[in-house]
This record gives C-alpha cells, structure tokens and sequence, in this order.
C-alpha cells in the first residue's frame, strides 16, 4: 500500500489592486478551484502612485471577497479553498516562500501583457526555480478591465459599476465626492 503525504497546494495571486477589479475577481473565483489556499498579496508598488494606501486596498479587497462569496466566506474560507489578503513590500517570490506557497497566479488580458508577464516569470523562476507560474486568461468580458483605465475614468466622474465590485465603488464615491 502507498501512502501520499498530504500537502496543501497554495497560491499567491499579487498585484496592486489599484482598484481591485471585476478582472481580478474572476482570476480570484477561478484560481481557488485550483488550490487549497489563495493568498493575495497586495503589493505596497509607489511606483505605480497608487490611489489608496496598502491598507486601504486591503480592506477594499477583503469587502468586496465577502460582497461576492457572502459573509459565510470570512476571508479564511470558501468552499474548499481558504483565501487570504496580505500586504507586502518585498520581493515577491521571497514574500511567496513567506507563505508556503508554490504557484504564482498571474491574469492575462491582452497579448500585450504577455511580454512583461513572461519577464516577470522568468526572473521568478531564477530567483526561486521550485516557484511555478500560472497564467490564467481574462474571460472575454473582463479583457478591456484594466485598474489604470478604471481608475482614471473613476477620477473624472465616469460609470465604472459595471467594471468594479460594489466595494470599489463606494471607495470612489467617498474619494471623490463633489
């Protein structure tokens, strides 16, 4: 008789979340079929100036994860996957092994994306080789969503509600209230 030792698959979806996204919720819904665990590590990037601070974004994801999975969810518990939000201003693929994780989950939207991306993989897998990357493909409805275009049409007054949880939307009412 074989015995397989039992490990917990964990995946580390990172990004800035500068608003978390429909996009970005679909990438959530479809990796945690995938894993045991989810963490979404919300990267600190002030290159990229973001909107709010990191824990701002945080508490953004962590509202919407429960507008969309329901109170039952906690964050820590989704059917059977449990997911997590994490801040973190390190490297990433040193945050990753942090938390035991063995797969980074990364969303593509356009083809565009994909050069960076597979730099992005290619540095990980020299800097961590035991680090695998998983690309999901943004479904059809969610490839024109993208933070940067959320974020500046959101700034000018524009209707983002069909690009962004109700939490995110309600982050920009209070932000830019006339």
């Amino acid at each position: 008789m074989v015995h397989h030792k039992e490990t917990t698959r964990i995946g580390f979806y990172p990004g800035t979340f500068d608003p978390i996204t429909n996009g970005h919720l679909d990438i959530i819904k479809r990796a945690v079929g995938l894993v045991d665990e989810l963490i979404i590590g919300v990267a600190l990037n002030e290159n990229k100036s973001p909107t709010w601070s990191l824990q701002e974004r945080v508490e953004c994801i962590h509202e919407a994860l429960i507008e969309e999975f329901g109170e039952s969810c906690r964050i820590l518990g989704h059917k059977d996957c449990a997911i997590k939000v994490i801040g973190f201003d390190n490297l990433l693929v040193d945050c990753v092994k942090e938390y035991n994780a063995s797969v980074i989950i990364r969303g593509l939207r356009q083809a565009t994306d994909f050069d960076m991306e597979f730099q992005m993989c290619l540095m990980n897998q020299r800097l961590a080789p035991d680090i695998e990357t998983l690309f999901l493909v943004a479904t059809e409805q969610n490839r024109s969503i993208a933070s940067s275009v959320v974020k500046e049409v959101g700034r000018l007054g524009g209707d983002i509600s069909s690009f962004v949880p109700k939490a995110t939307l309600r982050k920009f009412a209070n932000q830019f209230k006339s």
